[in-house]
């Protein structure tokens, strides 16, 4: 098990946004790969943990090639950009963004005078030429939430081997995933291994098994 810490990372960012860059797969971000980041999991290739100033922006930019996933931890969104102009985004709620061919443009808005959080994750398509696809999630307490990645026969996720999955769980409960994963403690606090795990910890591991000390929230990728 090799866990990496936010704190022992670069705090970067851009325009109105601050980020700790958790996850840089070396095939995309080559020398621009900052040291210590993990490598991510099958397509999944980026992690970075956002915080946005108050009233801060990205300003519009575009994605090619690339579905983004954007998971609020605290505060709120608003998005803007060719899908969904408008939408806002609340506590626990989950944007997954499929480029498909032609790519998709957005921006995304602090609305408040105080910091926000977001953890946003890239996935690299497994089929460029599939359709833009936009899709919102909730992740509710005591749940496990599957936001991408399945078989092509289902439409409640974007069809992909690579999996992304928020758990919420109560202090005391277990989460388990078997294989290869990597994992993501977005608040809260457990056990794994006879390690200690901690918010802003990121675990590479092999049959993952997380007791919470407290109620915990983490986000999981793994292949299936």
């Amino acid at each position: 098990m090799k866990i990496i810490k936010r704190n022992t990372l670069r705090r970067g960012g851009f325009a109105g946004l601050r980020e700790t860059r958790m996850v840089m797969n070396p095939r995309i971000f080559r020398r621009n790969r900052e040291s210590g980041t993990s490598s991510g999991i099958g397509r999944f290739c980026y992690l970075a943990d956002a915080s946005f100033l108050p009233y801060g922006e990205t300003r519009m930019h575009t994605h090619e090639d690339m579905d983004v996933i954007s998971v609020m931890v605290q505060g709120r969104l608003k998005h803007a950009g060719s899908m969904q102009d408008g939408q806002d985004l609340h506590v626990d709620d989950v944007q997954v963004q499929r480029s498909g061919s032609e790519g998709f443009s957005h921006n995304e808005i602090n609305p408040d005078g105080a910091k926000n959080r977001m953890i946003q994750i890239w996935v690299i398509p497994e089929d460029s030429g599939d359709e833009a696809e936009y899709q919102m999630f909730h992740a509710e307490p005591g749940k496990r939430t599957r936001v991408y990645g399945g078989p092509p026969d289902q439409t409640d996720t974007v069809s992909a081997r690579t999996a992304i999955e928020i758990a919420h769980i109560t202090a005391g409960d277990n989460v388990t995933q078997s294989g290869r994963s990597v994992v993501y403690i977005t608040s809260g606090e457990g056990v794994c291994a006879g390690e200690t795990l901690t918010e802003g910890d990121l675990v590479e591991t092999r049959d993952f098994k997380f007791k919470a000390k407290t109620d915990s929230k983490l986000i999981l990728a793994f292949e299936i």
